[in-house]
């Protein structure tokens, strides 16, 4: 997923507040969804994150255009990890792993098969 980097995304020094990552790595995990036409929230099924593991390389700043790239690089009966990246041209800024726990009606439950060819594991 593309994303610009807007004023409102940098700090004084038009530089990236280090949490936006994390909404740009939301944002496209949730576009994984969108693109099939689903949404990652429904009714009382959805994801939610569990753990992130995140390195911060370099810094993205005012204007940049942004590449979020997702992975599936593990899955449970209840939860998946998802290897996501931030780039630049090319080079890697961010990247990060996320442990996401799947609640039906608050409580952890089985990932439905369909989502996991939404998330990646075609």
């Amino acid at each position: 997923m593309k994303v610009r980097v807007y004023y409102e995304d940098t700090d004084v020094g038009a530089v990236v507040y280090y949490a936006n990552y994390l909404k740009f790595c939301e944002r496209a995990r949730s576009d994984l969804f969108f693109k099939k036409g689903l949404s990652p929230h429904n009714e009382n099924e959805f994801f939610v994150v569990k753990r992130v593991e995140a390195d911060y390389i370099k810094s993205a700043v005012f204007g940049d255009m942004l590449e979020v790239t997702c992975k599936l690089i593990e899955k449970k009966a209840a939860s998946v990890v998802m290897y996501q990246e931030v780039l630049r041209d090319g080079e890697v800024l961010f990247k990060g792993e996320f442990k996401l726990a799947y609640l039906k009606d608050y409580k952890p439950s089985k990932i439905p098969k369909e989502l996991f060819e939404v998330l990646g594991d075609e």
